[in-house]
């Protein structure tokens, strides 16, 4: 087992409190987003090496032996990388809207981009790596996020009740109007591709008209029924004035994570993470497509073609407890699933649910972790990577400790 060193990214959107109160250690002063544990070269995890008392990149690591770090099951499905990603994720502000590619897509594109000469660390760049990003976050606190598209109905009477707010339909938007109309299309996909595409296309007339719109809601149009996404689209736009995302923001499900819970995020399902922290699990990339309220690079055709249009009910991920009362999050990807472990003063050991490689992070409290091979002890804001070579591990209470503990832990959900 090899205690881990993480690497914290500044993203600007990123709480200045969140990460640091919840691994119990002091505020940088700068934002803290994302605390990446994984191997991904982009921000490896540095191991720290027992036998010898050197540290190694985890990327490094991984591939000096892939077979005992990631077992052979794993190496054959996924090649010699750690197939999976876990972070600490902490948003004070939204995050861009955006897409994931598929797999297929991600290695057609990384190719094109390659082939074309593209740098690395382009800021046009669409694909960092050849790989395809489902993912999915847990939710330490209450979480806001926007998620895939819901039903075009839905959608058509929210911007109903928002034509309400002008006093006749000659002083509606005429922007306003046309989405109303294409989400009546007899084709609920085509009808929701039409309004999406007609806004991340619009350009300034799309930002004169959200800039109606707003104005409208402010000066006495109710926001009632529609409270959470009609607040959602005042708030976005303070942060992302004209921005097409304000107004695609109604075109998708809006949610609220309770502590606990749990969604999924497939491949070509636009999403935007508003506000809260979690644990956020994906496959090993750093593949986005942005889709507005960003400053970045948003590249439309590609957005297009990746986007899956339909809508879809919330991707909920139920908790799962094994005979062995192992408390798991599966979602229907193979390179990762979630293991939640609480354990209480004198407790009994919580087997580690382990296929492949694995890391844990302890968020609360401290536990020991034990197998044949080894053991270590890990407290609050500790994480450690263990190989494949070292299962079966089971996870303990310390003994003597008052406090109870609370750590993750993410392995292959092979």
């Amino acid at each position: 087992m090899y205690e881990l060193e993480n690497v914290l990214r500044d993203y600007a959107w990123g709480s200045t409190t969140a990460i640091a109160s919840l691994l119990g250690r002091p505020e940088s002063g700068r934002p803290e987003a994302e605390l990446w544990i994984g191997a991904h070269p982009d921000s490896p995890s540095v191991a720290h090496v027992p036998e010898d008392r050197t540290t190694s990149p985890l990327d490094a690591l991984v591939s000096s032996d892939p077979e005992h770090f990631l077992g052979a099951e794993s190496v054959s499905a996924f090649g010699p990388r750690l197939p999976f990603l876990a972070k600490i994720l902490a948003a004070a502000q939204p995050l861009s809207l955006q897409v994931h590619p598929s797999l297929e897509q991600a290695r057609e594109g990384f190719a094109r981009e390659n082939g074309a000469g593209l740098d690395p660390h382009a800021p046009n760049r669409n694909y960092k790596d050849d790989n395809h990003k489902p993912e999915m976050i847990f939710a330490l606190t209450p979480f806001e996020a926007l998620c895939g598209f819901r039903p075009a109905a839905e959608t058509r009477r929210i911007l109903q009740h928002i034509a309400g707010a002008f006093p006749g339909r000659e002083q509606t938007p005429a922007l306003l109007q046309a989405l109303i109309d294409d989400l009546a299309a007899g084709d609920e996909g085509a009808g929701l591709r039409q309004a999406f595409e007609r806004l991340i296309t619009g350009g300034e007339a799309v930002a004169g008209e959200t800039a109606l719109v707003v104005e409208a809601l402010l000066s006495g149009g109710s926001l009632e029924p529609f409270q959470a996404e009609l607040g959602t689209v005042i708030s976005l736009n303070e942060k992302y004035p004209g921005d097409p995302g304000v107004l695609i923001s109604l075109l998708l499900n809006r949610i609220s994570l309770k502590p606990g819970e749990a969604v999924y995020l497939p491949a070509g399902n636009v999403h935007a993470y508003l506000h809260g922290l979690g644990v956020e699990v994906m496959a090993s990339s750093d593949n986005v497509l942005r889709g507005g309220l960003t400053p970045k690079h948003v590249d439309v055709p590609e957005l297009l073609r990746t986007i899956d249009f339909h809508p879809v009910a919330l991707p909920m991920l139920a908790a799962e407890r094994t005979v062995m009362d192992q408390e798991l999050f599966r979602p229907p990807f193979r390179e990762f699933q979630l293991q939640r472990i609480e354990l209480g003063p004198g407790s009994g050991p919580v087997p580690l649910a382990q296929s492949g490689a694995a890391v844990v992070i302890v968020v609360a409290g401290s536990v020991y972790l034990d197998s044949p091979k080894g053991d270590l002890e890990l407290s609050r804001g500790g994480s450690a990577f263990i190989a494949a070579a070292e299962a079966p591990v089971n996870v303990h209470a310390v003994a003597g400790s008052a406090e109870p503990a609370l750590a993750f832990a993410v392995t292959t959900g092979l």
